[in-house]
């Protein structure tokens, strides 16, 4: 059931892809870009985006949180005992953006009682819009088009000669030696944003997605990972623990996740997860002094 009326709905789906087109234009035109910490990046493009998402979302639930990626001080409804909390994400693969390639997303996630439970993702460079959660179902809109279903594809299992893995670049350059003398048959490629990443899982184009890294936060994985639960998908760490949106499983300042992330087809995570956690725990090992 669709956590949300659905006039509401269409006013989200509505409003993401006016905010992802103009994104898209923008990209087109000269626009600032500032260095909010190491290799993190945003633009001028992603604080206009975000004041008009977060204004729209408070006047639409005005009785729930909204928590946005360039407004630190939103971060602070995560612990004000919201029932329900919106994340937004203004512009999710901002490098990608700012290099003018065509793998970013306007993304927003709904969390309630600290699970996400519906997701909207808008990739402006390919007109398309992924949406749905857990017990609502999945579906996709192309342009202005009307919304069909969008069907989960379970991909072959891992063999030999066949094994998608998608990894970031940071976590490939620090990782992926290890992961490679472990699984030698991990074929790695990756993405920009992490929504979209994710829905190339959902689609059957991976097997598994990897991030180990502890940069991703939650407006990059409130909304993608209700899609994944929508799907099917396991959503898990290195243990094999449910992945976590409580105060217990994020950095209380930057809602940063604590827990590595993995989030694959049973398949693929029953089989390769052990490996993928003692090519970690190498890698941590060999960087003590």
């Amino acid at each position: 059931m669709n956590p949300i009326s659905p006039d509401l709905d269409r006013s989200i789906r509505h409003l993401l892809r006016s905010c992802g087109q103009y994104a898209k234009q923008m990209a087109a035109s000269p626009f600032e870009v500032f260095e909010k910490g190491p290799e993190d990046y945003v633009t001028s493009i992603d604080a206009a985006l975000d004041q008009k998402l977060a204004a729209a979302f408070a006047t639409m639930f005005p009785e729930d949180g909204v928590i946005t990626e360039e407004d630190a001080q939103s971060r602070q409804k995560f612990h004000a005992g919201y029932r329900r909390l919106w994340c937004i994400d203004p512009i999710d693969g901002t490098e990608d953006f700012i290099h003018r390639k065509r793998d970013y997303a306007v993304m927003v996630g709904l969390l309630q009682d600290q699970q996400p439970i519906a997701g909207w993702l808008y990739a402006p460079a390919y007109d398309q819009l992924y949406y749905g959660g857990p017990g609502w179902g999945l579906f996709q809109a192309t342009a202005d088009a009307q919304p069909e279903t969008l069907i989960a594809t379970e991909p072959a299992p891992p063999t030999t000669g066949f094994c998608p893995v998608l990894i970031g670049h940071r976590d490939q350059a620090q990782f992926g030696s290890a992961i490679a003398q472990l699984i030698p048959e991990a074929q790695f490629y990756s993405l920009g944003s992490f929504g979209l990443k994710v829905v190339d899982v959902v689609l059957g184009r991976a097997g598994l997605y990897l991030y180990f890294n502890g940069r991703v936060k939650l407006w990059d994985t409130a909304g993608p990972l209700a899609l994944a639960k929508a799907a099917g998908l396991v959503c898990c760490d290195l243990d094999g623990r449910s992945l976590g949106f409580s105060p217990d499983d994020v950095h209380g300042e930057t809602l940063a996740h604590t827990q590595p992330i993995l989030v694959g087809w049973s398949q693929y995570v029953e089989l390769l997860r052990p490996k993928l956690k003692a090519a970690v725990e190498a890698v941590a090992q060999n960087s003590q002094p």
